[in-house]
């Protein structure tokens, strides 16, 4: 069987069960997706949106590198730690139920942070939102799947994979806008601000058009499980965020040597809980399911890439080119627009090509990489916003094509009862690499800018994220050849 065409069957009648669910469950209706998927994209705007203020929170806050990071690094570690378990609750208590107390808990938060005095504040706040996102975000993908069949799950899903994407660009460049623009001399506190009134409007939203969906059969929350992967996330990103604007201070190599045996700690307890019939945490048999585990491998390496990419580009566009924020997030704005087309012509081209879409993904996100430290190196330190946009743009077709049939691909077999849990172990793989980018990439980045500098220190970063998507590129073979 060719790449190019999928094989073509007769749908089988549906069962009883199916015939059973679709009674008793409401399909999600066109508002109701719209509605999940503006909730979903709060976090991932979120965990973006602050790149940009940093610098004017650090002059008004007094806040300093180490403290910096740590803004950023709350959120992220309390958001992709808490994220299994958010989907697992989410199964149990109904998904609509914590996805409105998730609404809620990040429009609080949000204000937390926004109205911070100070620096350890504004820390506490983020952790606090971070956790908040982590029970809003695995509902979308679990409501989705429990709500949709067919071509309008397939459509549903690829309309989460765009938006997740766009969203972490769409993040910056809101808040270039935002710093810039000062509304009623807020600054950098508007970029959490205006999280409170867009969480408002969809938590009154997902009262009428979200369908509540649960597990059929509910299981206990494993105690140990959350325990372990807590402490495996923890002692990866923790050190890995944290440490270098620490001076790598001893404790950042304590957690590092603790990690490979926390990490193997999870996977021996998780396996025995399965084996003796109890439900684990993430059960060990989802990564027997051949999309699951192809589609994980490739999702990792990726979101590694863009996660690094982005830091570095808000910091040298800033730093380099002295980019206010305004230019700063609009610069992006090609990315954005070329991503959110590319994902909307996904869906059909899947149809027609399978994982062939995916490997001209990786392709032309090479091609756009290659472009920009070609732009980088020949037009240094006179880059214009427009001279980046043609490779911006380049960018965003190929990771448009990517990331939403990726993210397709991992969901396309897992069982209804799953769907909380599969999702949630999807969205921490996806965070926890942005953090590890950030950490690695964005590391590698600012390790070389004092004998280097600025602009040598980014074609270094770009040539590692290209040879990245190299390897994202074999990993493709590895796909389904048809996406379903």
């Amino acid at each position: 069987m060719s790449d190019t065409q999928a094989p073509t069957t007769v749908p089988a009648a549906p069962s009883t069960a199916a015939r059973h669910r679709s009674a008793a469950t409401p399909l999600l209706t066109p508002t109701g997706l719209l509605t999940v998927l503006l909730g979903a994209a709060l976090p991932m705007i979120d965990f973006f949106i602050v790149n940009v203020a940093l610098p004017t929170i650090d002059h008004d806050l007094h806040a300093g590198p180490a403290m910096l990071e740590m803004v950023v690094a709350g959120y992220g570690v309390a958001y992709a730690m808490l994220l299994v378990l958010g989907g697992r609750i989410g199964d149990m208590a109904g998904r609509r139920r914590l996805f409105l107390w998730g609404l809620a808990a990040f429009g609080l938060t949000s204000l937390a942070c926004g109205l911070a005095p100070d620096a350890w504040t504004l820390v506490a706040a983020r952790v606090a939102q971070g956790a908040a996102s982590a029970l809003l975000l695995p509902q979308v993908l679990a409501t989705i799947q429990a709500t949709t069949t067919g071509r309008g799950r397939a459509k549903a899903v690829s309309l989460y994979g765009g938006t997740a994407g766009v969203s972490s660009a769409v993040g910056q460049v809101l808040g270039g806008l935002l710093v810039s623009a000062d509304l009623a001399g807020t600054g950098w506190r508007a970029v959490f601000l205006v999280n409170v009134p867009i969480a408002a409007v969809a938590w009154l939203l997902a009262v009428r058009t979200v369908p509540e969906t649960r597990s059929p059969h509910p299981s206990r929350v494993d105690g140990p499980g959350t325990a372990l992967l807590a402490l495996t996330l923890i002692t990866l990103l923790l050190p890995l965020t944290e440490g270098r604007a620490a001076g790598w201070p001893l404790w950042s190599w304590l957690l590092l040597a603790v990690f490979p045996f926390a990490a193997l700690a999870f996977v021996l307890v998780e396996r025995h809980a399965e084996r003796v019939g109890r439900t684990p945490l993430v059960p060990p048999s989802l990564l027997r399911i051949p999309s699951v585990r192809s589609g994980l491998a490739m999702l990792i390496p990726f979101s590694i890439g863009f996660g690094g990419f982005m830091f570095e580009v808000a910091v040298a566009l800033q730093s380099g080119l002295h980019y206010g924020p305004l230019a700063a997030g609009v610069s992006l704005a090609p990315l954005c627009i070329a991503y959110f087309a590319a994902s909307l012509a996904g869906p059909r081209l899947v149809q027609r090509f399978g994982r062939r879409v995916v490997i001209a993904g990786s392709l032309i996100q090479g091609t756009g990489l290659i472009a920009l430290a070609l732009t980088v190196h020949a037009g240094w330190p006179g880059i214009s916003v427009a001279g980046l946009a043609p490779s911006m743009a380049v960018l965003g077709v190929g990771q448009g094509l990517l990331l939403p049939t990726v993210m397709r691909i991992v969901l396309s077999e897992l069982p209804a009862a799953q769907a909380g849990v599969g999702g949630g172990v999807m969205v921490t793989t996806q965070q926890s690499g942005l953090a590890l980018g950030v950490a690695t990439l964005g590391t590698l980045f600012l390790a070389l800018l004092p004998s280097a500098g600025i602009r040598d220190a980014l074609l270094a970063a770009l040539l590692a994220q290209l040879a990245i998507v190299i390897g994202t590129t074999f990993l493709a073979l590895r796909l389904p050849r048809a996406v379903r």
